[in-house]
């Protein structure tokens, strides 16, 4: 089975808000409440330090989120954010990535989370 980028942003999302997870080499650390990759920001080039800041902005953004008890509701803004987080990451490879794969995975994260972002956005509109 493939790794899945879009999986593992969500897992690591999750496990800041609250989880705790074992560290094998290569991944990525846990500090406090929000994720650091190994080594820090130092030495990382542009596109490596926009991912990351994109990273964290999301997983602080998600925490902070207060909880309305509607576990509806709840899900599906923490998703939209959550998918609003892939599609940043997602430009950032574009912009800055190298590997045409990757890039041609990224084009199809944004436009698949875009879709279901509009579907949040439907949805809680209609549930207000």
């Amino acid at each position: 089975m493939k790794p899945n980028l879009t999986a593992w942003v969500c897992v690591t999302a999750l496990l800041s808000a609250g989880g705790a997870l074992a560290q094998s080499p290569g991944a990525p650390m846990m500090s406090g409440s929000a994720p650091t990759m190994r080594g820090g920001a130092a030495g990382m080039g542009m596109g490596a330090q926009e991912m990351h800041q994109r990273m964290m902005g999301g997983a602080r953004s998600m925490q902070d989120m207060p909880m309305t008890g509607d576990v509806d509701k709840d899900f599906a803004v923490m998703m939209r954010a959550h998918h609003q987080q892939a599609v940043e990451m997602a430009q950032v490879q574009i912009r800055s990535g190298k590997s045409p794969e990757l890039k041609k995975m990224a084009q199809k994260i944004m436009v698949d989370q875009k879709r279901e972002i509009a579907q949040f956005d439907t949805w809680l509109a209609a549930h207000k």
